[in-house]
């Protein structure tokens, strides 16, 4: 034991609190009050994926189609690429944010935006054609849940893009102030988030529903 540990300490020369408060960190608060709607966010997932593994049973389908016979891999795998590329494209602004690169922020996250984008024009494609062959939520319990939880997750891709338009304007307008920063880091928590969901998706949607 070290003689750190073991050595006399006068009690009354021991400050046990600051007497004057600093005030709360904003990026670390507000990055915190981020995560708590996040985890609000998961629960309202973890709601849809129970009530998908509910509806898509065979009692559930009332005649429609069944989960293999409208799901389409290329659909689900260029979704994947395409976001997984997004994610890390945000990763290097991050990096470029360090170093203090405007340019370079701006840069990577149009990059990531227009991957998002390329992302939704996949949904889409993929929603219409559906839609086209007749196949729609009011056909059964279990498409009402599928199309539920492709465009509940599309439009939280619509909002992180929003996001990132407006992020660009502020940092071009602002520069990396406080306020910026912590947009940045909640951001970049949203859009990876968005990703770990997709992960979700693909595996109980995409491929559960194939080998169905």
């Amino acid at each position: 034991m070290s003689a750190t540990t073991t050595q006399k300490i006068d009690p009354k020369g021991v400050t046990l609190w600051e007497r004057h408060y600093p005030g709360p960190d904003l990026i670390s608060t507000r990055t915190f009050g981020f995560w708590l709607y996040m985890l609000t966010d998961a629960m309202v997932y973890a709601a849809l994926f129970a009530s998908l593994g509910v509806l898509s049973h065979v009692v559930n389908l009332a005649g429609g189609p069944p989960p293999a016979a409208i799901i389409d891999p290329v659909y689900a795998y260029g979704e994947t690429i395409t976001l997984f590329l997004s994610v890390l494209a945000y990763g290097y602004s991050m990096v470029a944010l360090k170093s203090g690169s405007r340019g370079g922020v701006i840069g990577a996250m149009l990059v990531s935006m227009l991957l998002g984008v390329v992302f939704l024009g996949i949904a889409a494609t993929d929603i219409g054609h559906l839609f086209s062959r007749g196949i729609i939520p009011e056909t059964s319990g279990f498409l009402s849940i599928f199309f539920t939880i492709l465009i509940y997750h599309a439009l939280h891709i619509l909002v992180g893009i929003v996001w990132m338009l407006v992020m660009i304007a502020q940092i071009a307008r602002d520069g990396f102030t406080a306020n910026v920063v912590y947009r940045l880091i909640n951001l970049r928590l949203f859009w990876h988030f968005q990703a770990v969901i997709w992960v979700f998706v693909f595996t109980f949607v995409y491929l559960q529903g194939m080998v169905a």
